[in-house]
């Protein structure tokens, strides 16, 4: 990042939820010991949980299956019994990470609008935002079943971008992994990176980004 990097003027900004503004890896943890257990098989550890994380329920079961070495086909059973835990322990597990509420209000005082845009499923990510007090400060919230691909594909960034009225080039994504970073530059989004989420277990600052911040509230640096 330059020295004196400044963001392009903006108009509404796209948030990530999972590794971004809320620690969810706990909440998956449970989730995901409780359907290997269901099925017969040993949990597995937080730290293959937070590499794997990020791609959706659908990759983040399909994984888990093949790290614990469970036949493919087992993923029809083992799907509606993730989803009936994690529907049951979301946000039980987790925790708004330092400087999100305070991102969040400066963006929206800046007159940014704000949209919440993640690979999790769209009803438990607003029921997540709802039960971290955070869901007031989205106009839309779309999650990895509101569009025909999911992340790092561009499409739900630009259809979130016309959702918004926004050109993309004047809309941000702020997200925690090389997901969010492709998408955007596809997208044709400025994006910036938080230093602290998932990232697939790889470092994020070798990521291509626009910039990498410590918590949400340092964009306030980085806007012109």
């Amino acid at each position: 990042m330059p020295e004196r990097f400044r963001l392009p003027p903006l108009q509404a900004a796209i948030v990530d939820l999972d590794g971004t503004m809320v620690d969810t890896v706990g909440d998956f943890e449970a989730a995901l010991a409780r359907m290997l257990l269901d099925l017969g098989y040993p949990v597995v550890d937080r730290d293959f949980i937070a590499r794997t994380v990020g791609k959706g329920s659908e990759h983040l079961i399909a994984r888990t299956l093949a790290h614990v070495a469970a036949p493919a086909a087992l993923y029809d059973r083992a799907w509606p019994r993730y989803q009936h835990h994690y529907r049951h322990i979301n946000g039980a597990h987790s925790m708004v990470y330092p400087g999100v509420v305070e991102g969040l209000n400066l963006l929206r005082a800046r007159g940014l609008r704000l949209a919440c845009l993640t690979n999790k499923p769209t009803a438990h990510a607003k029921a997540l935002l709802a039960a971290k007090g955070l869901a007031g400060f989205f106009e839309h919230v779309f999650g990895g079943d509101a569009f025909a691909r999911k992340k790092p594909d561009p499409l739900p960034l630009v259809q979130t971008c016309q959702t918004l009225g926004t050109p993309p080039a004047a809309t941000i994504m702020i997200g925690d992994s090389s997901n969010d970073a492709t998408a955007a530059r596809a997208a044709g989004c400025p994006v910036v990176l938080v230093s602290y989420g998932y990232n697939h277990g790889e470092p994020v600052h070798g990521v291509d980004c626009d910039a990498v911040i410590e918590r949400i509230d340092a964009l306030d640096a980085l806007l012109g």
